[in-house]
């Protein structure tokens, strides 16, 4: 019986935002699902727009698995994760730590295919990944800001200096172009 699957599942039960009120619950398995979608998105914006030559949909899978390691640590709020360079370096070890244990619940056959995929932290796709998780991030705020939640003003703001600071066209692109229909409404979305 291997249980890798299985711990992949408990996303569902490990909540993010955990330092601030949130009036829509947020967990890891929806929120690595948007980041999937959006990192796909800025993938595919390179290699329409800016003669990239990336693989959207590997992008799209190590951004559904980028949280794998949180079924065992949880999910770290990011003041403290950041808070300085050892608790940075700590937490990083952690997470490598927890990724290579839930990796050895697989089969050995299938251990390289899914160590390329979680133990990513280097490369290209790693880095539009990342974009994509910071740009879900902005979105969860802009989500809690409509519904007047006071807990997200600053952290919109600061999230959104944080994304304009990134030199990425395809980062610009896809706030320039896709950011500002998340404040529309149903009724707005549609007509």
């Amino acid at each position: 019986m291997y249980k890798f699957f299985a711990f992949l599942n408990r996303m569902k039960y490990i909540s993010r935002w955990s330092l601030m009120r949130s009036t829509v619950r947020e967990n890891i398995m929806e929120h690595s699902q948007q980041v999937a979608v959006v990192a796909h998105a800025l993938a595919t914006i390179s290699n329409t727009y800016f003669g990239g030559n990336l693989d959207a949909n590997s992008i799209a899978v190590k951004a559904l698995f980028h949280e794998t390691s949180e079924v065992l640590t949880g999910d770290l709020p990011t003041p403290i994760k950041y808070f300085n360079p050892e608790i940075r370096d700590a937490y990083k070890a952690l997470e490598q730590y927890s990724n290579d244990k839930l990796l050895k619940l697989l089969p050995t056959e299938m251990v390289d295919v899914y160590t390329n995929i979680v133990n990513d932290n280097d490369s290209i796709e790693h880095k539009f990944v990342k974009y994509a998780d910071k740009i879900c991030a902005y979105i969860k705020c802009i989500d809690e800001v409509k519904m007047s939640n006071s807990e997200f003003f600053k952290a919109e703001k600061t999230i959104r200096a944080e994304i304009d600071a990134i030199d990425s066209p395809e980062v610009k692109f896809f706030m320039e172009n896709f950011v500002d229909a998340f404040y529309l409404t149903l009724d707005e979305l549609e007509g």
